[in-house]
């Protein structure tokens, strides 16, 4: 199935939480999020990626937390207090759930989206993001990129699932 026809399917309207990284919106499930947390240095992880900042403990569960700048290969900037991070319920690759922490610029709000309203995303010509851009929507006046975090984030929720079972 192409990315932008997930975003697409069924008929009633659904929730995005949208959040900003630099000039650009862009908007995740609401169904994924579990809570909103802000900024707190985390615990950093020897030899991961440069944008898995490291893990930190949610009421006795360990999480990973991802830096979605860096991820996304954009200019580093300084966390500030708005700064937060998005604890999500994902899937994971080998079957059930695992928490996963993203950190984000700041949170701008939670809008409902008809499936009418969402266009295929722009062809990126090979970008490594483009498979994970459900589709665009407008929202207050502005371009919504609708994120696949499940797919985005899916390699570094399957080496964190392998991290916990060797321990």
């Amino acid at each position: 199935m192409d990315p932008s026809d997930k975003a697409r399917t069924g008929t009633a309207a659904a929730q995005y939480l949208t959040f900003r990284l630099g000039n650009e919106t862009y908007g995740l499930n609401i169904l994924r999020v579990k809570e909103i947390r802000g900024w707190t240095p985390v615990t950093g992880i020897p030899q991961s990626p440069p944008h898995v900042l490291g893990i930190l403990n949610l009421r006795g569960a360990v999480v990973p937390v991802i830096d979605l700048r860096r991820r996304f290969e954009l200019a580093s900037a300084d966390f500030t207090p708005v700064t937060v991070v998005i604890v999500l319920s994902l899937q994971v690759p080998k079957g059930g759930t695992r928490e996963c922490g993203v950190v984000v610029d700041s949170v701008s709000d939670v809008v409902d989206l008809d499936p009418s309203a969402i266009r295929p995303a722009p062809a990126l010509n090979g970008h490594s993001l483009a498979n994970f851009i459900l589709g665009v929507a407008e929202s207050d006046d502005r371009m919504v990129m609708l994120m696949d975090i499940e797919g985005l984030l899916q390699q570094d929720l399957a080496a964190a699932v392998e991290r916990t079972e060797a321990a």
